[in-house]
């Protein structure tokens, strides 16, 4: 039992790391039975937008279900069309697309894997390029005929082209595609680990303090879910009970709206702050929790975050 509380442990400290190494792995067999069971090339006209489509269609739906498993998208726009006073701010505007930068580079975690090992596996490439009659001059040079005009039924072995020139030009199309799938990946890389260089360069706080502040906002989301989730059964009992035997509740307090609003807007770290989150921030400086009052300020529409700081609005995934 304490080992396997070790287990759990570790995996809820490091469910981050876990999740971004296990979604590559869950698109590449997704990817994989896919290409097996369900991609046909039709070798035909169609053969390039049908390739194509197959290719970037479910790229494209996997980014889309990036954005939507993440509770940062949320947080943006829940209550966004309320804010339009602040729509054509400048700040509220690069606040907005910096967070949705940071949601992209996050959501293209799926996508990019499904188009590299769609790239590596050559199936896709295949068809998308013997579809091309332009690539049959490159392809065909110096082969027969034949080669140029039957090129779209190479995928399909449906030709007259002998089987020693039809492999030779199907393992060039592999091997160009194997090529353009190893560099996107290493391209990703590179690009994934200059961004972090450069947002741990203009980190504000030291190493360790990041350390701790990213245990901190763990602890405090899963501190969150608990107590949300006790307090509301607690609210729903009440009621339940004070409706059923008609009697009048009893005082269950709860947060007020601006509360609520407060906690749940993105965090602006400011280098003299000693606060680690926004509930952090508002237990600290709300006088009365009872009855807050509500200040406007003009530089509340700035919702930006440094990028180093980026985990701690991110939350957990929605699921």
């Amino acid at each position: 039992m304490d080992k396997f509380k070790v287990v759990m442990n570790l995996v809820q400290k490091r469910q981050t790391s876990l999740g971004f190494g296990l979604i590559p792995l869950l698109t590449a067999g997704a990817e994989h039975v896919f290409s097996t069971f369900a991609f046909r090339c039709p070798c035909s006209e169609w053969s390039f937008l049908y390739a194509t489509v197959s290719l970037l269609v479910p790229a494209a739906a996997l980014l889309l279900l990036g954005y939507m498993l993440s509770n940062k998208t949320w947080k943006l726009f829940t209550g966004l069309c309320l804010r339009r006073s602040n729509f054509f701010g400048f700040k509220f505007i690069c606040g907005c697309l910096g967070v949705f930068l940071q949601l992209t580079s996050t959501a293209m975690i799926a996508p990019v894997s499904w188009i590299a090992i769609a790239l590596l596996n050559g199936v896709y490439f295949e068809c998308m390029v013997t579809g091309l009659n332009v690539t049959g001059r490159y392809l065909c040079r110096e082969r027969s005929e034949s080669c140029r005009v039957e090129l779209h039924k190479l995928p399909c072995d449906k030709t007259s082209i002998p089987s020693a020139e039809r492999e030779a030009v199907l393992t060039t199309i592999r091997a160009q595609s194997q090529v353009l799938g190893w560099l996107l990946i290493a391209s990703i890389m590179l690009f994934s680990l200059l961004l972090t260089c450069v947002a741990r360069c203009r980190s504000p706080v030291s190493y360790l303090q990041l350390k701790f502040w990213r245990e901190y906002a763990r602890e405090e989301n899963n501190f969150f879910d608990s107590y949300a989730s006790l307090h509301a059964k607690k609210l729903a009992e009440r009621n339940i009970q004070s409706f059923f035997e008609m009697t009048t509740p009893e005082s269950e307090p709860t947060p007020p709206r601006y509360a609520w609003e407060k906690i749940s807007s993105f965090y602006k770290f400011k280098t003299m702050d000693k606060y680690y989150s926004t509930v952090h921030k508002y237990v600290e400086t709300c006088k009365n929790p009872q009855n807050p009052v509500r200040i406007l300020s003009t530089k509340s529409a700035d919702i930006s975050n440094p990028a180093a700081l980026a985990f701690v609005d991110e939350g957990t995934m929605m699921l």
